[in-house]
């Protein structure tokens, strides 16, 4: 994956998300007018909305509280 400038890089493969389901990190792309980092992901799953999502690098490298405790919102498990 090409580098997106001083953001941190992310690893192409398999994520968990926190409440359970995968989705598989295609790459990093830029919002058109606002150069916004924006993760694009496949949901892996039955999503009637959407297979293919985006959500911003800061929020999907972010810690979530979940169930009383500290976690990742998604966590890399492989390629």
């Amino acid at each position: 994956m090409r580098s997106s400038g001083n953001n941190m890089d992310l690893k192409i493969g398999i994520y968990k998300h926190y409440k359970g389901h995968t989705v598989k990190v295609l790459g990093v792309a830029k919002h058109s007018e606002t150069l916004e980092d924006l993760v694009v992901y496949d949901h892996m799953g039955t999503n009637e909305l959407s297979d293919l999502w985006v959500r911003p690098l800061g929020m999907f490298l972010e810690n979530v509280e979940f169930e009383g405790k500290t976690v990742p919102r998604f966590e890399y498990i492989g390629e």
